[in-house]
């Protein structure tokens, strides 16, 4: 009896004693979400399992945090943000893209940042880094990282220059914009920073170098020209003097890192201009890339090109994933890359080997005047893609409107491959230029699986003659065709879905000084325009405003693209709805053991469709999933401005709740005190749904 009560009271005395340890900033091993899409496995994946299939329909709103900056008047503003969560500590970023960091478990803000220079795009986060008790939030804004306190939100001014380093030193060349921003969290390697950045598509696009900064000082460590120089590996792929003539190949979608390998594992945009590439002949390395590097010095291990001489806009979209498979009875660990397009590419993470076969498939399609594409393109056998891969008239689906002159469109239209060059007749792109796959992103679980969402809708542009000029000089109305009309259209009126608004009777809407901050600073996904001059940037405006104005241009670049494409035309009917057959929008689970799908689901709905007995279509999505121990799926994404869970066995929804604006980002889970939690940011502001602040975050009740 002795013993046990001994055993008893040193039991009590162990638990006190874990409990009083137990609590925000020292939480359980593996309850964070400590860096951007969980982990450097980029898996999207947590352990944790309070929240289950069982008792998931009984969650709450815990705590909702308003962060500020919501465009609620013109509904521009978005929050792709991917919050973090250390020791009880969420950090994330406001749609007026200042960084913050809350209570987890309360909603309660600690600080908030009032940064001004900080335009450019939206931000996905930000990045973690300690040691010891110097404990640094990474936060890229504008064209800079800025290095602040994580206990205060203070600049670190010992860092850089004054807290911060400017991301286009070191990446200019002749002609080159201004135009840089990295809107997706750094890696982090050590005592490194490991940075990529956004920058602009066309020929004036700055340089895509992947670099290394010191996390302590803010000193460049190493350098990676992902447009070779003379005489460096791939160089022969460009002709001569590339890195004086264009940009881009930019690591623009983030980065998954093995730590224990010490390899960074980097997936490369397009060369820029993105849709003709008649001056720039060659397979273009490292653009269109997953390339894997030694994290500490920055040499290159193997590189894989996904697409040669890119002149589609099909960089790959999101970081890699890396999860370990089981292939002929063999445990190998892998670097996965989803695409646009749709495909799936499997690759030993050490060696480079595609796990799975790849055949370099031909397509041949005349091309315009100038352009030289390339005669074959690597296409995985397996796994299966995880969308359609063409578009014709048996496409159109059973409800849409005007039949009879979509079909004839259609006919007069290059249809029906992935890779057929732009022309100036209708080109179909299917999957869309943004997907297929976007910068959401897959997850993927201990077992193999692969979870994607993904939309099929069908874009089309055409390639036009640019207008010529006269002499140096240009009207307000060209210096609009050459900047603004591939988003806002040749007319003005935008894109039928609002991702780019129309700029018709603005001068109406915003003062000229409204419109000035905003091509000089940028917003939402705009870049800033500050790559022309004051005087060209005032004749658009005038322009704008229906007023009549030239001014004496500089040509900047000596490699000029005769062409320029016409918009990111997403194919919708009279009625607001896309004009294929559903689902519009997808959720994948892909079994990366054997390369076969396991389940396909709608993700989203139009309520009035599902009304009229139409089953859920799915919709245009934006944002990645959250994948538990417990089972279950966690993904907003969907214009429907709802957040749903999903049994990952099987794709059947178990959950959903209401959001006060769609989330259009990735879900974060994590645990305080013993409780689960699963935050989103509600941004809006995309798909001509209406932007908001707020970061909601659900809990099951306490008993």
């Amino acid at each position: 009896m002795k013993v046990t009560l001994t055993l008893l009271i040193l039991c009590v005395f162990s638990l006190c004693s874990f409990l009083i340890s137990w609590g925000p900033g020292n939480d359980w091993p593996g309850h964070d979400w400590p860096e951007y899409n969980g982990n450097g496995d980029k898996s999207h994946y947590s352990a944790l399992n309070q929240i289950t299939k069982e008792n998931v329909g009984r969650l709450k709103v815990a705590w909702t945090y308003a962060s500020g900056g919501a465009d609620t008047v013109r509904n521009r503003t978005q929050m792709q943000c991917n919050p973090i969560i250390i020791g009880g500590i969420l950090y994330g970023v406001s749609a007026g893209t200042q960084a913050f960091a809350i209570d987890a478990a309360t909603g309660r803000e600690i600080w908030k940042t009032s940064l001004t220079d900080n335009g450019g795009t939206t931000s996905r986060g930000v990045t973690y880094w300690a040691d010891g008790a110097d404990k640094r939030i990474f936060f890229g804004a504008g064209k800079w990282i800025y290095a602040l306190n994580a206990k205060d939100g203070k600049l670190i001014t010992t860092f850089g220059e004054n807290g911060r380093i400017n991301l286009k030193n070191g990446i200019e060349r002749p002609g080159s914009d201004d135009y840089l921003t990295p809107n997706t969290p750094n890696t982090i390697y050590n005592n490194l920073l490991i940075t990529g950045a956004r920058v602009n598509e066309n020929e004036t696009a700055l340089l895509g170098d992947i670099r290394a900064y010191n996390a302590v000082s803010g000193k460049l460590v190493w350098t990676f020209h992902t447009i070779p120089a003379e005489g460096e590996p791939g160089a022969e792929t460009w002709p001569a003097r590339a890195r004086e003539n264009f940009g881009g190949a930019n690591a623009w979608a983030g980065m998954a890192i093995d730590r224990k390998r010490g390899i960074v594992f980097v997936p490369t945009g397009s060369a820029a201009y993105d849709f003709y590439g008649g001056n720039r002949p060659g397979n273009n390395l490292y653009a269109n890339c997953l390339i894997a590097l030694d994290a500490a010095t920055g040499k290159l291990i193997w590189h894989y090109q996904l697409v040669h001489h890119d002149i589609w806009d099909r960089d790959p979209p999101a970081p890699p994933n890396l999860v370990t498979v089981t292939i002929g009875g063999k445990r190998v660990d892998a670097v996965v890359q989803v695409t646009k397009q749709g495909y799936v590419f499997v690759f030993d993470r050490v060696t480079g080997k595609p796990l799975f076969p790849i055949r370099e498939t031909a397509f041949n399609y005349a091309a315009i005047d100038g352009e030289k594409v390339s005669k074959t393109q690597p296409i995985p056998t397996l796994p299966v893609p995880f969308t359609r891969q063409s578009f014709t008239s048996k496409d159109f689906n059973a409800f849409v409107a005007d039949r009879d002159s979509l079909t004839e469109v259609l006919r007069n239209a290059q249809t029906g491959s992935a890779y057929i060059p732009i022309t100036s007749r209708m080109t179909i792109f299917y999957p869309g230029t943004d997907g297929g796959a976007q910068w959401g992103g897959a997850a993927t679980d201990p077992d193999g699986i692969m979870y994607v969402p993904a939309k099929e809708i069908p874009v089309y542009t055409t390639l036009v003659k640019k207008a010529k000029q006269d002499g140096n000089e240009a009207t307000g109305a060209q210096l609009y065709q050459t900047n603004c009309a591939a988003c806002h259209g040749a007319d003005k009126m935008g894109n039928h879905d609002g991702s780019y608004p129309s700029l018709a009777n603005i001068g109406k809407r915003m003062t000229t000084a409204q419109i000035t901050t905003v091509l000089q600073n940028g917003r939402g996904m705009m870049p800033s325009f500050t790559h022309i001059s004051n005087a060209e940037q005032k004749a658009i405006i005038e322009y704008l405003s229906d007023k009549e104005s030239s001014v004496n241009t500089v040509n900047k670049n000596g490699t000029q693209v005769p062409y320029q494409h016409t918009g990111y035309n997403r194919w919708y009917d009279r009625n607001g709805y896309p004009v294929s057959q559903p689902p519009w929008g997808t959720l994948t689970a892909v079994n990366l053991n054997t390369g076969q799908r396991k389940w396909q689901v709608p993700l989203g709905e139009y309520k009035e469709l599902t009304a009229k007995g139409i089953p859920p279509t799915g919709t245009d999505n934006y944002g990645g999933p959250l994948v538990t121990a417990s089972g279950l799926i966690f993904i907003a994404a969907s214009r429907d401005e709802h957040i749903r869970a999903m049994d990952k066995e099987t794709g059947k929804i178990v959950w959903s709740a209401q959001l006060p604006a769609a989330g259009y980002a990735s879900a974060s889970t994590y645990s305080v005190n013993g409780k689960q939690y699963v935050v989103i940011a509600c941004g809006g502001g995309k798909l001509n749904t209406k932007s908001g602040d707020k970061y909601v975050a659900f809990a099951l009740p306490q008993p």
